[in-house]
């Protein structure tokens, strides 16, 4: 059962408390990437056997197969995978910046340029379940921002192929290459590059402790977007809010992972005892009960503050995956959230609405780092240059000033190479 506390008796850290998985993967995954790096294609197959079950002559989907697969999809899902791929191209158009020059100065010219990613990886996870959503949110962006190509690496079943709507999401997002491979495995191949697995430069996707702590070893030979962490959702909520449909929200996220973290902060203690009834009544309805059960006994948590005001400043401390402001006239309080990485405005507006369709992203901080971070964007498929020009007579006005700043950090060649300019 859910644990119901009040904010000022809290202990110090249970705010924050979350049950945390103990076993450390990283010398398996060290191997998993050495070895990768090592022996190429050769050892990506032998991984996707062992670990997925699935014997491959070769790692890559062909358009044929990518073809079949679209071809199976019900085509009234196909139509929702458009749909929802309009709405996020909607949303992240608005996204994109531009370059920008500055000639305000005689002789002088400072400007930023754009850049796309010239290689993306995506990693789509497989396992418990398909994600198509996470093949549209990490790809539209990319495609937007202007990348010229897109890898894709998910696991195949035991059957070697990829569920068909991992495949029609691909298809639908403009996915350029696929290739049936995960885990660490997957990780190595786009960072180091194989025989058939192009090295990409940067790596987006969520996946399980495996994947993530590859990310995490990678780092800096290739970017990454984030370390994601088990999902979470935190609902702020009213006494006038229905606690079915606030349990209901909590239980959207819970049923992901054992792992998972789904508050609800409420000034209402009424509402608090009937949600955490809810949860009880809900929970064994749910196919993924047991998993649901984990997350609610473990890391769920109900937390009762005075007033709303108090109940946002929870929020904040929090910083929450995603934020559901559960309140009449959410609008007033939307200046008052510094920290959440996605947040549902009103009680219409369940947390399953973002994740599939409305248009913003859906790959977003997690574990409290929405307190420095952001929602993966089109800004994270771009890198910016700056560029400097200076005639003989611009540099001539100001050459003395830099070559003092220069000396006064004790860098006399760096004073030196202006000055030489000014004998001239």
């Amino acid at each position: 059962m859910i644990r119901i506390m009040k904010y000022g008796q809290i202990p110090n850290g249970e705010l924050f408390a979350r049950e945390e998985p103990t076993s450390n993967v990283a010398p398996i995954v060290a191997e998993i990437l050495a070895d990768v790096r090592s022996r190429g294609d050769a050892a990506v197959l032998e991984y996707t056997a062992k670990f997925d079950g699935a014997v491959l002559s070769s790692p890559e989907v062909s358009q044929n197969e990518i073809a079949e697969a679209v071809a199976q999809v019900d085509p009234a899902f196909l139509e929702i995978l458009r749909t929802a791929a309009e709405n996020i191209r909607s949303f992240h158009s608005r996204q994109v910046r531009n370059s920008f020059i500055l000639a305000e100065q005689d002789g002088i010219i400072t400007g930023q340029k754009i850049t796309p990613i010239e290689k993306v990886g995506v990693y789509v996870p497989g396992g418990r379940a398909a994600y198509p959503s996470t093949v549209l949110m990490d790809t539209i962006p990319a495609k937007i921002a202007g990348c010229p190509q897109i890898i894709m690496v998910t696991p195949p079943g035991k059957d070697g192929k990829v569920n068909p709507v991992i495949l029609a999401a691909a298809a639908v997002a403009g996915v350029d290459r696929v290739f049936k491979v995960g885990g660490a495995q997957a990780v190595a191949a786009l960072a180091y590059g194989t025989e058939t697995v192009p090295k990409v430069d940067k790596i987006v996707g969520p996946g399980n402790a495996f994947v993530a702590e590859a990310k995490k070893q990678v780092f800096g030979r290739v970017s990454i977007d984030m370390i994601a962490g088990p999902s979470e959702i935190l609902v702020v909520a009213d006494g006038k809010s229905n606690p079915a449909h606030v349990a209901a929200d909590m239980l959207s996220q819970a049923e992901h992972d054992p792992m998972a973290s789904a508050v609800l902060v409420t000034d209402s203690e009424e509402l608090a005892n009937r949600v955490s009834a809810e949860l009880e009544r809900q929970i064994p309805l749910l196919p993924k009960a047991d998993i649901a059960r984990a997350s609610i006994d473990n890391n769920g948590k109900i937390i009762l503050a005075p007033d709303l005001g108090m109940v946002i400043a929870v929020a904040n401390e929090i910083a929450p995956e995603h934020l559901e402001l559960m309140v009449d006239n959410p609008f007033d309080y939307l200046d008052g959230i510094r920290n959440a990485g996605s947040i549902f405005m009103g009680r219409n507006c369940p947390e399953a609405v973002g994740d599939y369709f409305a248009g913003p992203n859906h790959t977003l901080p997690t574990s409290g780092t929405a307190r420095f971070s952001s929602p993966l964007s089109v800004d994270d498929f771009v890198k910016k240059s700056q560029y400097t020009y200076y005639t003989a007579e611009a540099l001539a006005r100001v050459g003395q000033q830099i070559a003092s700043f220069a000396r006064q950090e004790g860098l006399e060649a760096h004073a030196r190479s202006v000055t030489v300019r000014l004998e001239d």
